[in-house]
């Protein structure tokens, strides 16, 4: 039975002097008001109460119950207050699983910003570029990037993950002009292999819909036209081009290094690859044609009973993503 409801039941007892009267006071049945009693009586180990045909008394046992009643019904009635004024103040220790990249390259500024607004909360990251068991590894949020979302997850968007191909010029001086999609055929490609089979996904702009269309661009193989997969000839046909190449990794910023060491061409987060696009260390190509872009997703165990510091996090993350795009 509810011992928080046991408690109260025993204090009206008390308070009214009679089990009739506080059966009628709680709107309670005489027999569910015994039930309740006998209740506190097991869970304290003693009698409560000296009950004669006219008067109800207390025990020594039952006046120290009674204490401890009054002060658990006070911390009952504390909670809600507790909840709706801490609403919008994280506090305690909040524990998030992400990737490398998305540890220096998102979270660390984010976090910076949440750590100096809440001085009365913590952050734990926890690296990892596999999916990670939020309940075995007592893990808060987890954010992931894909379009394949487990549909039994909870989750939230957080943003989106847009992709550039790029490549250091020292890999690009000896070697063919990649001028459309399928040319990534005939390169060493630097795959992330966490995403299983490499297949890299492009949109044409409409300026090389309408420049594939002059040119009558026709693929140069049968691998390269089994590769295309166009979908039609039309203004923003899209390919399907599976690379491969002599390295990857489950993890993009070791990518991201052997890209710049000159290894080969990668697919790569636009946030991750911009400072060295924009130094020269790396050349964007392809740049008429839109990778697919990646959801930015918030896992997190349930939508009951969120914590602030849960809340506000993805909050801050959500405004951050956005930024990125302005």
């Amino acid at each position: 039975m509810d011992r928080l409801e046991a408690a109260k039941v025993f204090v009206t007892i008390v308070e009214r002097g009679s089990m009739v009267s506080a059966a009628n006071a709680l709107d309670m049945s005489r027999s569910m008001v015994t039930r309740y009693l006998s209740e506190m009586e097991e869970w304290s180990g003693a009698r409560l109460l000296h009950r004669s045909t006219r008067s109800l008394s207390l025990t020594p046992a039952g006046e120290q119950v009674l204490d401890y009643c009054h002060r658990l019904l006070e911390l009952a009635n504390e909670v809600p207050a507790v909840s709706h004024a801490s609403v919008a103040i994280p506090r305690g220790l909040l524990r998030i699983s992400c990737s490398q990249f998305l540890a220096h390259q998102i979270l660390a500024p984010v976090v910076h910003q949440y750590l100096a607004s809440y001085p009365q909360a913590s952050v734990n990251i926890h690296v990892s570029s596999q999916t990670v068991d939020l309940v075995a590894e007592r893990i808060d949020l987890a954010i992931r990037i894909t379009n394949e979302l487990d549909p039994n997850l909870i989750a939230r968007r957080l943003g989106e993950c847009e992709s550039v191909v790029c490549a250091a010029p020292s890999y690009l001086a000896a070697r063919a002009a990649v001028l459309h999609p399928e040319d990534l055929t005939q390169h060493n490609c630097l795959t992330y292999s966490y995403f299983g089979d490499v297949m890299w996904r492009f949109y044409q702009t409409d300026l090389a819909a309408k420049q594939t269309q002059a040119l009558n661009v026709e693929p140069k193989s049968d691998q390269g036209q089994a590769a295309n997969q166009v979908l039609n000839m039309s203004q923003g046909q899209a390919f399907n081009v599976p690379v491969n190449g002599n390295f990857s990794a489950n993890d993009s910023m070791v990518v991201l290094n052997a890209t710049l060491a000159g290894e080969g061409i990668a697919m790569q987060p636009r946030w991750a690859a911009k400072p060295y696009l924009d130094s020269g260390q790396l050349v964007p190509l392809l740049t008429e044609f839109m990778p697919q872009s990646l959801g930015v997703y918030g896992v997190y165990q349930s939508r009951k009973h969120m914590q602030p510091a849960l809340r506000v996090m993805m909050d801050m993350l959500v405004a951050y993503f956005a930024s990125l795009k302005s």
